[in-house]
C-alpha cells in the first residue's frame, strides 16, 4: 500500500490541533469568568459567587491539563514530521513560541496552583488576584499563538536567505496584518464558547431543580455576556473577510465556491463545488450577495478559482462547507442569546422551559464553531504552509509514509482513552455541582471572608 506523507503529516496535525483547539477555546473564556466571579465575591461578599469560582477552577484545571498534553504532542510534531519547515521558519515561529511558554503558560501553571490548592491558605485578595493572573496567562497564551500563526497566512517583518528565513522587524512579525483580525476573533470565540457551556450547564440545574440559585447566576451571566459578544462576532467576521480578502483572496473564493471574478459573487446558501470542472451544482443562492458582502457593493468584483491554476487552489469542497457550518452555528449563537436576553428583560427566562432544554443541549456549539473555523483559516491557505513563500509539500520531514500512518493510529489510540478519561471527569464534577462541603485538602470551603461563619459551620 502507498502512503502519501504529505496527506498523512497533514491529517496527524489536523487530528491533534482539532483535540488541542478544543481546551484553549474552553480555557481562555474560562478563565476571565472564574476571574469576575472572584472580583464580584470580594465585592459583595456573596457565597454563591464564591461557590461558583471555585466549582469552575476545578473545571478550568482538569480542561488546562489536557490543553498541555495535547499541546506537547503538537510542539513535537515541528521536529518529527515538518523538520524542513522548521529549518526554514525556525528563527521567526521559535521566538514567538517560546515567548508564549516563558510570558504565558508558566505564568498559568504558577498561579493556578494558588487556585486549586491556597483558597484558605491565603487572604481573599491574593486568591482572586491568582485568578486574575491566570485568565491574563490564557490571553497572553492566545497572543502568541494566533501571531504566530497570522505570521503564516500573512508573513511580515521577515527576509529569506538560501531558503531560511530571518527576522528584521519583530514588531511587523508580530503585529502581521492579519493578526489584529485573527486574534480578535478567536478571542471573542473563545469567550462566547465558554458562555454557551456556562449557559448549558445552569440550564441543567434549573431544569433539573438543583442549585437553583447558582444556575440563575450562570444563565443570567452567560446571556448577558453572549447578547453582546455573539452580535459583536459578526462585526469582528466581517473585518477578518474583508483582510483575507485583501490578503488570501484565493481563500475568500474557496470560501464562496466562487469560480469567475469576472462576474458578481452570488452567496451560496448550499452548493456543490465541481473542483474539476470549476461549477457549482444544486445552487441555492442569493444573487449578488457575496460581492455586497466583501465588496459592499452589488457589482463588486473580487478574484475567483479559475485566476490561479489548479495547483494553486484549496480544496474547495472542505473550505465551502467548513465556512457556512461556522457562520450558521454563529447564527444560532446570535438568536439564542438574544432571545434569551429578551425573555430576561420580560422577567420570565427561568420559567421558558423549552428554552431552558434548548440551552442545556447546545453546550457543544462554540467548539465546533471554533473547529470549522479552524479548518477555514488552515484548509483555505493551501497548498502554502507560509502563504506565497513556502508550499506545505516542501515542508515535510524525510519520514516515508507508513511510520506517520503507524503514528497517526497510536495518536487516536492514545488520545481517545485519555480524553475520555479526562471528559468523564469533568461531566462528574458537572453532575456534582458546586460544593458548599469540602475542598481538595479536606478543609471546609466556606466564605473566607468571615471567619465567624466559617468557625460556625465546622469542618466535614
Amino acid at each position: 500500500m502507498d502512503f502519501d506523507p504529505v496527506l498523512l503529516a497533514r491529517l496527524q496535525f489536523a487530528f491533534t490541533i482539532i483535540f488541542h483547539i478544543i481546551f484553549p477555546s474552553f480555557t481562555i473564556g474560562l478563565s476571565a469568568y472564574i476571574a469576575t466571579l472572584g472580583a464580584l465575591w470580594l465585592k459583595s461578599g456573596e457565597e454563591r459567587h464564591q461557590l461558583l469560582m471555585r466549582f469552575w477552577v476545578k473545571i478550568f484545571a482538569v480542561s488546562f491539563a489536557m490543553g498541555v498534553v495535547s499541546g506537547i504532542v503538537l510542539s513535537y510534531q515541528f521536529g518529527t514530521n515538518w523538520s524542513r519547515f522548521s529549518v526554514a521558519t525556525g528563527n521567526v515561529l521559535g521566538p514567538l513560541l517560546g515567548y508564549e511558554v516563558l510570558t504565558a503558560f508558566f505564568l498559568e501553571a504558577t498561579f493556578l496552583g494558588i487556585l486549586l490548592f491556597g483558597f484558605n491558605k491565603v487572604p481573599p485578595w491574593l486568591y482572586v488576584l491568582s485568578a486574575i493572573v491566570v485568565a491574563i496567562g490564557t490571553t497572553m497564551s492566545a497572543f502568541w499563538i494566533l501571531a504566530a500563526n497570522s505570521w503564516m497566512q500573512t508573513p511580515a517583518g521577515h527576509e529569506f536567505r538560501d531558503g531560511v528565513a530571518y527576522p528584521l522587524d519583530w514588531l511587523h512579525i508580530v503585529f502581521n496584518p492579519s493578526f489584529p483580525y485573527r486574534f480578535a476573533h478567536m478571542l471573542n470565540a473563545a469567550y462566547l464558547t465558554t458562555g454557551f457551556v456556562v449557559m448549558a450547564v445552569g440550564a441543567r440545574y434549573l431544569i433539573a431543580g438543583r442549585h437553583v440559585a447558582e444556575g440563575r447566576t450562570m444563565l443570567r451571566m452567560a446571556i448577558g455576556l453572549t447578547a453582546i459578544l455573539a452580535p459583536l462576532q459578526l462585526v469582528i467576521g466581517d473585518q477578518h473577510g474583508l483582510n483575507t480578502l485583501a490578503h488570501q483572496p484565493i481563500k475568500i473564493a474557496a470560501m464562496e465556491a466562487h469560480w469567475d471574478g469576472s462576474k458578481p459573487g452570488d452567496f451560496h446558501i448550499f452548493a456543490w463545488p465541481d473542483e474539476k470542472a470549476g461549477v457549482n451544482h444544486y445552487e441555492l443562492s442569493i444573487p449578488k450577495g457575496a460581492s455586497l458582502i466583501l465588496t459592499h457593493r452589488m457589482n463588486g468584483l473580487f478574484p475567483g478559482l479559475n485566476s490561479v491554476p489548479e495547483a494553486d487552489r484549496p480544496p474547495v469542497k472542505v473550505v465551502f462547507f467548513g465556512f457556512r457550518i461556522m457562520v450558521g452555528l454563529g447564527l444560532f449563537m446570535i438568536a439564542a442569546a438574544l432571545f434569551g436576553a429578551f425573555l430576561w428583560w420580560r422577567g420570565n427566562l427561568f420559567e421558558t422551559r423549552w428554552l431552558l432544554h434548548v440551552m442545556a443541549q447546545s453546550w457543544w456549539v462554540g467548539f465546533v464553531a471554533v473547529i470549522a473555523g479552524w479548518v477555514v483559516t488552515e484548509s483555505g491557505r493551501q497548498p502554502w504552509i507560509v502563504y506565497g513563500i513556502m508550499r506545505t509539500a516542501d515542508a515535510i520531514s524525510p519520514v516515508p509514509g507508513a511510520t506517520i500512518a503507524g503514528t497517526l493510529a497510536l495518536f487516536v489510540l492514545a488520545y481517545g482513552v485519555v480524553f475520555s478519561f479526562g471528559i468523564y471527569y469533568m461531566n462528574r464534577l458537572i453532575a456534582k455541582g458546586p460544593d458548599q462541603g469540602a475542598d481538595s485538602n479536606g478543609e471546609f470551603s466556606g466564605h473566607p471572608l468571615s471567619a465567624a461563619q466559617d468557625a460556625g459551620r465546622g469542618t466535614l
